[in-house]
């Protein structure tokens, strides 16, 4: 007998038609990189893919963030001989929780004697008899014994959760405005799930924002990174900006104009290294600058697609999220961003397009962007 980890992809893999061997491998190469320090060997036994690894725990902790499983099962291979698969699903059952089961029997090899549903009842009379504290219930019971049996017999109970989605690197690529506040490390890690290759842009204000305000944007992406392994960060500095239009703009309009000259700068970095769309963590009617009409008008500043994968969630369910995926602690710390210093006391709700066109006729728009651009820092994270 050996343990092994039987990794379960998202069923949508299987609906790719002749493309399916490009995600699978793109998964397959994805799972090596994440295990690359750790001592693993890949077993294929019909189309199934399991992993021979040297800590099984370390392995579970590392596949359970891989883009495109989900699902991650503890199996003990046997030899496909009814007197091995009873012995080694007795064993199972005395170690799980609880004491109602339910045995499930897929048998992939035809040749192996027996319908799948007479095994089953072999296996959970020969449980019953050596257990007899146990007992069957087939409608909600405790813990399954689960039994698949192709070249091998493969018998598990415990299944990890993993998060799902597809496999990363599947579906072009996006540049994040990543702010260093809750919502915006969410829509990345939503985008990525979808397998969105991830780059960031963080707009820095400095002295206005700090250096641990820097660090913070730092740290944030490389959480993001234990999901997605290595990320692009652009930190673009901000702040001659931002005190033009504070010279020049209408107070009420700071903050849809600096979204509009973020979207522009972020537009041009995209375009020069080849990145498909810009991604923000922008929620419909959020804050003042995230009615419709903003962004509107944001968006009129765009060449490229613009993703809002938080557009219809509400706060709380986004900070659930951040939770889950261990960035929340991180984004609540105290440093404030570019967007959070210079908020106007009665921000424009519902900007018109030709209005904020009219005030941006004060600024030098061309210069100011391609200053910024020009001045921006690459990080690999």
């Amino acid at each position: 007998m050996r343990r092994l980890l039987l990794v379960k992809y998202a069923s949508e893999i299987f609906l790719k038609g002749l493309n399916k061997g490009k995600f699978e491998k793109k998964l397959k190469d994805n799972i090596k990189n994440i295990l690359k320090d750790v001592q693993y060997s890949f077993v294929m036994d019909q189309g199934r893919w399991f992993i021979e690894c040297s800590d099984i725990e370390k392995g579970i902790e590392k596949l359970k963030s891989v883009f495109g499983i989900w699902e991650i099962c503890v199996v003990d291979e046997v030899e496909a001989d009814m007197e091995k698969i009873k012995e080694q699903s007795l064993k199972n059952a005395l170690e799980s929780k609880g004491i109602t089961f339910k045995v499930l029997t897929k048998r992939a090899d035809k040749s192996f004697p027996g319908t799948s549903m007479e095994i089953s009842r072999e296996i959970g009379a020969y449980i019953l008899q050596n257990a007899p504290n146990l007992s069957v219930d087939i409608k909600n019971p405790d813990f399954f014994i689960n039994i698949e049996i192709r070249n091998k017999a493969y018998v598990y109970s415990k299944k990890i959760k993993a998060v799902g989605g597809m496999p990363y690197g599947t579906n072009g690529n996006t540049l994040l405005m990543l702010s260093g506040g809750i919502d915006s490390p969410v829509a990345g890690y939503m985008m990525a799930r979808r397998g969105v290759q991830l780059n960031c842009i963080y707009f820095h204000s400095h002295p206005y924002t700090s250096e641990r305000a820097k660090e913070k944007v730092k740290e944030l992406a490389g959480i993001l990174k234990g999901y997605t392994g290595n990320i692009n960060l652009y930190i673009t500095p901000f702040t001659e900006i931002q005190m033009q239009i504070i010279e020049k703009c209408r107070k009420d309009e700071l903050t849809i104009i600096m979204r509009r000259f973020m979207m522009r700068i972020a537009c041009i970095i995209a375009d020069k290294y080849n990145i498909n769309s810009v991604t923000t963590g922008e929620s419909i009617g959020q804050v003042a600058s995230q009615t419709m009409e903003g962004l509107v008008v944001s968006n009129q500043a765009a060449d490229r697609p613009v993703f809002r994968p938080l557009i219809a969630m509400d706060k709380i369910d986004i900070m659930e999220v951040a939770r889950e995926i261990g960035t929340y602690e991180t984004s609540i710390l105290p440093y404030e961003d570019c967007c959070t210093i210079f908020v106007p006391k009665h921000p424009k709700t519902k900007p018109r397009l030709q209005e904020i066109i009219k005030s941006e006729e004060n600024l030098d728009i061309d210069v100011l962007v391609e200053e910024a651009v020009c001045d921006t820092e690459f990080l690999s994270i």
